[in-house]
């Protein structure tokens, strides 16, 4: 759990791209609104291998929104039920569920369609909004944050210190 953090760290105070951090962060809100059906493990996949992104962001927006997911269950499944009884959406739902393999991603699942809806609506902002934040970061918040005494005096903690070994074997890692 550290080594995840400890790269993330180094991530958002190094030369990582201030939008791979974000694009990561955006897949994992995406496949942490989604649940674990085939779309997921497809979704998954084509983040891991076709994209260029942050995989520690991936994993941190994947663990937040996992666990917010009793908290957003119900709207997701709202609009899950809604966008499946558009009325006109129902003849490419029976095709699509007539399919050789579509039925086994369950898009048919409100909460799946809810989530997967959702993701794909909120991707763009979040992207947008975490290029923002860690612009805003990277300028204003880490330099007060490194001069701070507070933060100084933190270090000397034991789990502290060992994340700041991690963000140091991290650093050199890359």
């Amino acid at each position: 759990m550290i080594k995840p953090l400890a790269k993330l760290i180094v991530a958002l105070n190094g030369n990582v791209k201030g939008s791979q951090i974000a694009a990561g962060f955006a897949w994992g809100l995406l496949l942490g609104l989604v649940p674990v059906e085939l779309i997921w493990g497809v979704l998954f996949l084509l983040s891991f291998l076709f994209f260029k992104h942050n995989q520690a962001a991936k994993a941190l927006g994947l663990i937040l929104f996992k666990l917010l997911g009793g908290l957003i269950a119900v709207p997701l499944d709202l609009l899950g039920w809604e966008l499946l009884h558009i009325e006109a959406l129902q003849p490419a739902f029976t095709t699509l569920y007539n399919m050789p393999l579509s039925p086994f991603t369950r898009f048919y699942n409100t909460l799946v369609a809810g989530g997967l809806v959702a993701g794909l609506v909120l991707w763009i902002p979040v992207f947008f909004l975490g290029r923002l934040a860690i612009f805003g970061y990277r300028n204003t918040l880490a330099p007060k944050i490194r001069e701070n005494k507070l933060v100084k005096g933190i270090k000397n903690i034991p789990f502290i210190a060992s994340l700041g070994k991690a963000v140091a074997a991290a650093r050199d890692e890359l």
